[in-house]
């Protein structure tokens, strides 16, 4: 699922979280609908086309619509500056569309659109063959499916005539929905470990008693379970088709080929005679306050309140995602200074669903064990019903469009993110609304938001709690539905973004590029000035200190330091540094731990020098503020207690000690168990943060990296400036990291009440990445447990049998330290655990006894050899290459290196490699999840192989 869920992550709208890329994209939620007709589009004049060509519909800012005879909506958004290209096909149909017994159908269906047509029977293998990072999507009104390559004319003709095919050739077969159902089943239940999701999917079904948006789209699973395949597919019949979908092609490609090829593919689909059916459920005006009570295993407390607002695309949203802003925001919001910083609570945050029907405003807070509940619902419904009593001031509006605004311009200078988000807004009502909402986000006033909180947040349209007999009830009604064809008459929105160059990701034309100049004080320095998309800026910044000795049982108190850098400086408080960065249109992440800092910096160039003056401040001068800091603390013991019950969280550690158990309790190494961190995080303390910072932070050793639009003597010059003076107090010497031969063991661990569970198995490997071996062991774990559902545990476990909704493998080596790792991972249900397992170690043996096929090899080296070209290509994941190979003492040359060995390795090499470095039998097994329960769900007559 995709939700365009301000500020809310998307796993707690209990929608399918293979689907879900979460996004803070700042114009309110992703989602979708159904455009059952859609409106008629405005377009300014345009040039007659040549014969035998598509006329432009209408363009915005550099993004043009087509249209073909079939109805089919064609959006294109060119962007030289991106070595790849994304399709994206969105059809509007989702959960919303569902009828009795068809719960979850919609979602069901995209998992089966991925088991193949008579052309393409085998789709993972072939997205994995073209180096393709697919996925597809569900939600309440749309599903969409889209796949990014490595630019060139033969992948773009590829995917478009593969899309086209699977649009009305799925086989949505028997065999396909027997085995999918049951990892679908999976997904379900996994969403079901989480009651802090669970409770927003109660309290949403309660506010929507007639329209479907109060339903889930994973559905419930009986449906899941039980829906007829003839049922499935006449849904698939009715839906996808092209007059119900719109394709998005987006990146590098030549826009007349493209339009060519659109036509030649998707072109010769039929308009059905049959038309669309149109939805028309509207919810009736809430007429009192509702209340939801969810009883089940958990740590931590939590409140969800929610209201009912217009449909997306009404002018009222501007002003709606303002006053979500204001009052959810961290630490500025209006609920954080009621809740948080009053300690009657731990976490607020505010969200919004904008939809195409009316949608909902979201609120929530989480306490911990001693929190009153009473208290915080009391604060929390006083602050949001009461909100317009205290006018919302130009400071916090101004700082909230500010933010917004902020993610609208990163958003339209990433070309494929934007490729998706358009498809969400076009599902609203017309992809031109994401520029028209943001012109209304940038007029909005104080007054306007004061209105619409006093029209919208009133208890008799709240959904949380109980009943309350009211003589006279107040109601927000909905106004009247938005004519969208009036609304974008005309509408041409602004200059299109500046565009970047077309960049080689090659590790030859990267090193060709990259500069190396003398180090910076302590800090060696990479630099790949190069033109990008909106004149965009990537640095990276590592920072190392203290020896294992020096560090001994600071390991949470390094990781307070990092986490407090941000939430102000001796000149700036937190807010300021937030809206500071704001202003400046930059992300900024700074992590830590006892052993160094990474900083990553996302900015224009223009902004480039003040963002990173701002860095350094964070850097050399925190604040340590008291109160911050307890608020720190609260939410990391809050986060801890909640994961203490989660099967993941107790699985993941326990094999974790087992296969890192060499190291003694204070080393920075060290694996504690979940009571052990809640222990030493409760012990941190703010002096022994300040000191921690005064006697080991500096810029003594170090690397930074930059990559994108900028003058690398003027950056050299800045870091000097910044950085050159700053000198560590402390000794430094790399903590290397120590081979353990774990003995094998095997772990059932019990948690109680949770639906899904968690399988982990694996052992360590003495290995580097400069052996012989690693790049045959890449390959075959990429065959084994890697690609795009197309591995041998893939194939085996998801597809075959449907025993879990992921499994994968990995095989990791240091770059530095003869220490690696085998190690497989699946989630499951309790009572599947000896099949499961049964199931990864005969396909382990397979492969270590009888290797892959010439064939396997051939075109899985083709897709990985995709994959890493691909990676380059992101100037995110670039930057920190750069700056990691500095660390290393390395340069692209190893990339080039690896991957000529790689071109050249046998079925046979793999094989040995493999056989080499990996031993079922030594393999260590951890296995968590409630067992005793599902034995005793289970009938009389079940298998003894149900136990773990």
């Amino acid at each position: 699922m995709t939700g365009r869920v301000h500020r809310v992550a998307s796993a707690v709208l209990s929608l399918p979280t293979h689907e879900a890329r979460m996004r803070r994209t700042p114009l309110a939620l992703v989602a979708a609908l159904l455009v059952a007709a859609s409106p008629a589009l405005a377009a300014k004049p345009a040039a007659r086309a040549p014969a035998g060509t598509l006329a432009p519909v209408t363009s915005v800012e550099g993004i043009t619509e087509y249209r073909l005879p079939n109805g089919l909506r064609v959006v294109l958004f060119p962007d030289p500056s991106k070595p790849t290209v994304t399709v994206n096909v969105t059809y509007f149909v989702g959960s919303k569309h569902e009828g009795v017994g068809e719960a979850g159908m919609a979602h069901l269906l995209e998992h089966l659109l991925f088991k193949g047509t008579p052309k393409h029977p085998r789709i993972p293998q072939e997205l994995t063959e073209r180096g393709a990072r697919p996925n597809g999507t569900t939600w309440l009104d749309r599903t969409n499916y889209f796949e990014t390559l490595p630019s060139s004319e033969a992948n773009l003709a590829w995917a478009l005539a593969f899309e086209a095919d699977r649009m009305v050739n799925s086989f949505i077969a028997q065999k396909d929905l027997d085995s999918e159902m049951t990892v679908v089943r999976n997904e379900l239940e996994r969403g079901e470990n989480n009651p802090h999701a669970v409770l927003l999917r109660r309290v949403l079904g309660a506010s929507f008693l007639f329209h479907p948006y109060g339903k889930p789209t994973i559905g419930n699973r009986a449906d899941v379970e039980n829906v007829p395949i003839d049922r499935l597919q006449a849904f698939y019949r009715k839906y996808y088709r092209p007059d119900n979908a719109m394709l998005v092609v987006a990146g590098r490609f030549d826009e007349a080929k493209a339009l060519q090829l659109i036509q030649g593919s998707f072109g010769k689909l039929p308009r059905p005679a049959q038309p669309l059916p149109r939805t028309y459920t509207e919810e009736p005006t809430q007429d009192g306050e509702r209340e939801v009570t969810l009883r089940r295993v958990g740590e931590t407390a939590a409140l969800t309140a929610v209201y009912h607002i217009p449909e997306g695309a009404h002018p009222d949203f501007g002003a709606i995602d303002v006053l979500t802003e204001v009052l959810g925001d961290t630490p500025s919001g209006r609920l954080y200074k009621a809740l948080v910083e009053t300690r009657k609570a731990v976490r607020a945050s505010a969200s919004n669903l904008q939809l195409q029907d009316p949608g909902m405003l979201v609120f929530n807070a989480q306490l911990r064990e001693g929190q009153s509940v009473e208290a915080a619902r009391a604060a929390l419904l006083q602050t949001v019903e009461e909100a317009a009593r205290t006018p919302f001031t130009a400071e916090e509006v101004a700082r909230a469009k500010t933010s917004l605004l902020k993610g609208v311009d990163l958003l339209l200078n990433n070309s494929e993110n934007a490729a998706i988000s358009l498809s969400e807004w076009a599902a609203i009502g017309d992809w031109r609304l994401l520029f028209l909402h943001r012109d209304r986000v940038e007029a909005v006033k104080p007054e306007d938001v004061t209105r619409v909180a006093a029209a919208y947040l009133k208890p008799s349209n709240r959904s949380l709690g109980q009943f309350v007999p009211t003589p006279k009830p107040e109601r927000a009604e909905m106004p009247p539905r938005v004519d969208l064809a009036a609304l974008l008459q005309g509408y041409q929105g602004r200059a299109a973004v500046t565009q970047g160059e077309a960049f080689d990701p090659s590790p030859a034309h990267i090193e060709s590029r990259v500069l190396r100049p003398a180090p910076v004080g302590g800090l060696r320095l990479a630099l790949l000035p190069k033109r990008t998309r909106g004149q965009m800026v990537e640095v990276a910044l590592s920072l190392h200190w203290g020896t294992a000795e020096a560090v001994k049982g600071q390991v949470k108190v390094g990781e307070a330091t990092a986490a407090m850098l941000m939430r102000g400086t001796k000149t700036k408080s937190r807010q300021q540094i937030q809206d500071t960065l704001d202003q400046l249109k930059a992300r900024v992440g700074v992590s830590g731990g006892p052993l160094g800092a990474a900083i990553s910096v996302e900015t224009p160039r223009e902004n480039l020098p003040a963002v990173l003056r701002l860095v350094a401040e964070v850097l050399r001068e925190p604040a340590f503020d008291a109160q911050e800091f307890t608020l720190l603390q609260q939410q990391w013991l809050a986060s801890l207690e909640k994961s203490r019950s989660e099967p993941e969280t107790q699985g993941g550690s326990a094999f974790l000690r087992v296969l890192g158990g060499q190291y003694p309790e204070g080393h920075p190494y060290y694996v504690p168990t979940v009571d052990e961190n809640i222990g030493m995080v409760k012990a941190v303390t703010r002096e022994q943060v300040m000191a921690f910072h005064r006697n080991v932070y500096g810029a003594s050793n170090g690397e930074l990296a930059a990559v994108g639009d900028f003058e690398a003597p003027a950056l050299e010059a800045l870091v000097g400036e910044l950085f050159g003076d700053w000198k560590s107090p402390a000794p430094y010497a790399r903590v290397p990291q120590t081979f353990l031969d774990a003995a094998p063991r095997s772990l059932v661990l019990e948690t109680p009440d949770k639906a899904n569970a968690f399988f982990r198995a694996g052992h360590n490997v003495q290995l580097r990445e400069d052996h012989p071996d690693w790049p045959a062991l890449m390959l075959g774990n990429f065959m084994l447990g890697g690609g795009f559902l197309n591995s041998r545990l893939a194939t085996r476990i998801r597809h075959q049998e449907g025993l879990s909704y992921t499994v994968s493998s990995a095989l990791t080596a240091s770059p530095l330290d003869e220490v690696g790792s085998f190690t497989a991972y699946a989630i499951y249900a309790p009572q599947n655990a000896a099949r499961l397992e049964g199931a990864l170690r005969e396909e382990l043996g397979k492969v270590l006894e009888k290797g892959f096929t010439a064939e396997e090899v051939a075109k899985a080296r083709s897709g990985l050899l995709e994959y890493r070209q691909s990676r380059r290509a992101q100037d995110d994941g670039l930057v920190w290459t750069l700056a990691n190979y500095l660390f290393y003492g390395r340069t692209l040359g190893f990339d080039a290196a690896l991957e000529q060995r790689l071109a050249k390795l046998s079925p046979e090499d793999v094989r040995q490699a493999l056989a080499r470095h990996v031993d079922p039998k030594k393999l260590t097994v951890v296995k968590a999840g409630d067992f005793e329960g599902a034995k005793q769900k289970a009938p009389a007559k079940a298998p003894a192989s149900a136990a773990p």
